[in-house]
């Protein structure tokens, strides 16, 4: 239990709020100053901790794993989104690509962060195994949030590149996002990111 609860203090609550922050940071330099006024530009964990999201699902599927019911590598979660206003942005259809490739780039850049540290640093077998779940989860979040389900960030990813006459028909589809990566997952149709996580992590440096 002391290990779940290092996970979520040491991995996932960073790998979120990061995640998040970016989304607002990049929007503010393309124009949209929402999350600066409305104090979410900020680092500061408690502004952005969702206690079911970024606390009870990663921690519950860490445990999983931990406790051998599931093999699976992937653990995912959530913060609460850092307001946009994609209308404000300098050139809206153009930069909502940007936004939303942030996050799971910021994710990106912990992951290969962590995997330097742990090939080149030597640290306790409990450090390591930290620094390995960093980089794992760090991938994880940055490939399933480009899964182009609304809301997901891959969508805004999509909703760049479609006409615009598309976008609302699209992002009506944003209610049932959520059901449809709970049914996802339950079907084991996102096992498919576990090799890609593995192979990801070993092109930084993990064996």
């Amino acid at each position: 239990m002391v290990e779940v609860v290092l996970v979520i203090l040491l991995v996932v609550i960073p790998a979120i709020v990061l995640h998040e922050f970016a989304h607002g940071w990049m929007a503010n330099r393309l124009g949209d100053s929402t999350a600066e006024h409305m104090g979410r530009l900020t680092l500061n964990p408690i502004k952005h901790i969702d206690p079911v999201g970024t606390i009870l699902v990663p921690g519950l599927l860490y445990l999983a794993y931990f406790l051998g019911w599931s093999k699976s590598l992937f653990v995912f979660g959530w913060a609460k989104p850092v307001p946009v206003n994609f209308s404000q942005l300098n050139h809206p259809k153009r930069d909502i690509i940007w936004v939303g490739l942030a996050g799971p780039l910021m994710n990106i850049v912990l992951a290969f962060v962590f995997a330097k540290i742990a090939v080149y640093g030597h640290f306790s077998a409990l450090g390591m195994k930290m620094l390995v779940w960093s980089v794992m989860l760090n991938l994880g979040l940055a490939l399933f949030n480009l899964l182009p389900i609304p809301p997901l960030d891959g969508s805004r990813v999509v909703a760049g590149l479609i006409p615009a006459s598309w976008e609302k028909h699209y992002f009506a589809l944003e209610p049932f996002g959520f059901v449809a990566v709970i049914i996802l997952l339950n079907t084991g149709m996102l096992d498919f990111l576990d090799p890609l996580i593995y192979a990801a992590a070993g092109l930084m440096g993990l064996k």
